[in-house]
């Protein structure tokens, strides 16, 4: 069926579903006019659609922040179309350049596998494993040898490859650039070739990588693949994006309290965006909480509401539960009712400073920093606020708390 027949029939209540489902939340979608025809395609052949998501193993485990792109695949996945979740064992090796001042040093095969190892089995809470095509993209890059890496560099200049963004800024800055850096955007690229990708998905950070993609397929002969870049979603601090380096994340492996409570944490305004790039209530549902907050009910029910759908999706509605009820006794000062339990030896004189007994018991890293929490009013031993760093508790079990959610009952003995 030739586009020009494709323009001609009138849009479906169907086609125009799935093309709000693939804007949701979106940062660009390009070009949407070929979107739109590769889905009139598809629903006229009943032929799935290609989708491709790649990342890279850098890290073993995955954030909040990570599942922003992986949300948008299961919402396509769901539609009846093919999703490619693409680990990126060969790229790895060289470092994604993407936002970066310097060369990214380059992880070893040891530490891509063992990262490797855990990726998927983290996006599998996600999407839905018995519809998703695992691939590797050593398979394809390993087998380019050293005559189509040449090959494949032809395709590209220079000139365009200094456009991107960070190469130009890098290069004006006087910051290096190694040659190896080039080859990244292209083997991504290429990997859309290998797959005779539909759409590619990526972080705002990625479009140049992306859009390699198409270049790359055209060169090849291929239809052209489109590109859907998300947002990067603020991590819990409202400012930066999500990211371990700035302790702002909400890792999809930590427990379900930790997760609950963390979510809870972050500010009003910044939860309509959380709403929208990692709820899967639908748009009028979110619209119309948005509503009844701005009318007079507490913002925290809106909260509690997202802390709990998250929490459900990476442990259980019963975990959700339970965290929410965590959550409310620790405000009232309650014990939680599952905490680490300990025993200590007493120290000279038959007792142990507060400060050592942090640090045994594992509630703070050091003594001094033991004493900080101390002095800021962020310990308590029996629920009663310490504010001697002198104290010394002698023989007997204890419930010592720092900050909201370190608990531990020690046995001193």
């Amino acid at each position: 069926m030739s586009d020009t027949q494709l323009t001609k029939d009138p849009i479906s209540d169907d086609i125009r579903a799935a093309m709000a489902i693939s804007l949701r939340g979106c940062d660009e979608l390009l070009p949407q006019d070929d979107w739109l025809k590769k889905l009139t395609r598809s629903a006229q052949t009943g032929q799935p659609l290609r989708i491709k998501l790649g990342l890279d193993p850098t890290a073993p485990d995955i954030h909040l922040g990570h599942t922003v792109v992986l949300n948008k695949m299961r919402q396509l996945q769901d539609l009846g179309h093919q999703v490619i979740f693409l680990i990126g064992d060969f790229t790895t090796l060289i470092g994604d350049p993407s936002g970066r001042n310097s060369t990214r040093p380059p992880l070893t095969p040891e530490q891509i596998k063992a990262n490797a190892e855990t990726y998927y089995t983290q996006a599998a809470k996600v999407l839905d494993p018995s519809k998703t095509e695992v691939r590797y993209n050593s398979e394809w890059s390993d087998a380019l040898g050293a005559r189509g890496l040449i090959q494949l560099a032809a395709k590209y200049t220079v000139a365009r490859m200094m456009e991107r963004d960070d190469f130009h800024k890098r290069f004006h800055e006087g910051n290096s650039i190694s040659l190896h850096e080039f080859l990244y955007p292209l083997l991504q690229g290429y990997d859309s070739v290998a797959l005779k990708s539909d759409l590619e998905l990526g972080g705002t950070d990625q479009k140049f990588n992306l859009l390699m993609g198409r270049h790359l397929q055209q060169e090849h002969g291929q239809e052209p693949q489109c590109v859907l870049t998300m947002p990067l979603l603020v991590g819990l601090d409202g400012v930066y994006k999500m990211s371990k380096s700035k302790n702002n994340y909400v890792g999809i492996t930590e427990d379900a309290n930790t997760m609950f409570a963390k979510i809870l944490s972050i500010s009003d305004d910044l939860m309509w965006d959380w709403f929208t790039l990692l709820s899967f209530m639908s748009l009028p549902e979110i619209a119309a909480l948005k509503l009844e907050i701005e009318g007079g009910r507490n913002p925290k029910d809106a909260k509690v509401l997202l802390a709990k759908e998250i929490t459900a999706r990476f442990h259980s509605a019963a975990a959700a539960e339970a965290a929410e009820q965590d959550f409310i006794n620790r405000a009232k000062g309650g014990v939680p009712d599952e905490i680490p339990e300990l025993s200590l030896p007493l120290g000279e004189g038959g007792a142990l400073g507060i400060g050592q007994l942090l640090k045994q018991a594992g509630l703070a890293p050091s003594s001094s920093e033991a004493n900080r929490l101390v002095d800021g009013g962020g310990v308590r031993v029996d629920s009663s606020v310490v504010s001697d760093k002198g104290l010394k508790l002698a023989a007997g079990t204890y419930v010592v708390q720092v900050g909201k959610r370190k608990f531990a009952r020690v046995t001193l003995a």
